[in-house]
């Protein structure tokens, strides 16, 4: 009789893992986000902890292979690794910083854009339409890893080895992969942005009005029009889900932005304060100074010099 080795569950998730890990070790090969031939999954590389990330964070799926990450939202802040996977529902601007990783073993994940059509024809087609939805509280959630979620993650990086099987599998896969966080605890919040008539839906019309006019003066009574809500139903539901108002959001997209400008571009601090929208270079430095810590010269200083460390 031949001897069989079983495999418990954890040696199961493990060997997954590091199927994952090594499959965008392969195909990202270096620092950064990188775009693949499945045109809504990326591949993230990072062997950077020192220099935290400010960007929007669009609608989306985001599930570590290795290493741990931790991202702020608002006053908030969320913490995850390879037993846990993070969800966007609503396009919010985060700040991210990995904080486990090393050249040897850099932080390796998978980032798969959402579509809400897709979404909501995988909710007809099952049972997962709701009568009833709790409400949920913010736009992005943590959720513990179930083996089925991470098996069909694996099978669709694994079609990159495979590209003449991308057009007709990768669309089963991804299907399978959100079926998988819709059937999750978590699976709500993912239900609500393919609801035309949920609060999610008009609060993500909003936030893509103030990322297009983040420069200009807005006034919360013409958001709410945008909205259809009253004003203050738009700042209560607003805070609800991205955890800030309408306000605080723009004022960080004006400072991500400036951040971008000043570290990419030789632009002076004052003139960039102008281009993002302000009125004063002085209100501009405090409240960088505020977001970020240091001073916008100061702040660029140290950002160059950390990335020119891990280059």
């Amino acid at each position: 009789m031949p001897d069989f080795i079983t495999l418990t569950p954890q040696k199961y998730t493990s060997t997954k893992q590091h199927e994952l890990a090594r499959l965008i070790k392969r195909f990202s090969g270096s620092d950064g986000d990188h775009e693949t031939q499945i045109s809504s999954l990326h591949l993230i590389c990072d062997s950077n902890i020192a220099v935290p990330i400010c960007h929007i964070q669009k609608p989306s799926l985001c599930i570590v292979a290795q290493g741990e990450k931790i991202v702020m939202l608002g006053s908030e802040s969320y913490r995850y690794g390879v037993s846990d996977y993070l969800a966007v529902s609503v396009g919010v601007p985060i700040t991210g910083r990995v904080t486990k990783a090393s050249r040897e073993f850099p932080y390796l994940a998978i980032r798969l854009d959402l579509d809400p059509n897709l979404i909501f024809d995988i909710m007809k087609e099952t049972d997962l339409l709701p009568n009833k939805i709790k409400r949920s509280s913010r736009s992005l959630f943590l959720g513990k890893m179930p083996f089925n979620l991470l098996d069909a993650v694996v099978r669709l990086v694994q079609l990159l080895e495979n590209p003449k099987d991308i057009p007709i599998l990768a669309p089963l896969i991804i299907r399978e992969i959100l079926y998988r966080v819709l059937c999750d605890e978590q699976g709500d919040a993912l239900k609500l942005i393919a609801m035309a008539d949920s609060n999610f839906c008009r609060i993500a019309e909003v936030t893509e009005y103030i990322k297009k006019n983040y420069d200009k003066n807005l006034r919360i009574d013409d958001l709410a029009v945008i909205a259809n809500m009253s004003s203050a139903s738009l700042h209560r539901h607003f805070k609800d889900i991205t955890a800030m108002s309408p306000l605080q959001y723009q004022k960080q997209i004006r400072l991500q932005e400036a951040r971008r400008l000043l570290l990419s571009e030789s632009f002076e601090a004052a003139t960039v304060a102008y281009r993002v929208g302000y009125d004063s270079p002085s209100q501009f430095s405090r409240e960088y100074l505020r977001m970020f810590g240091l001073p916008p010269i100061s702040d660029i200083k140290q950002l160059r010099l950390a990335l020119s460390h891990n280059t």
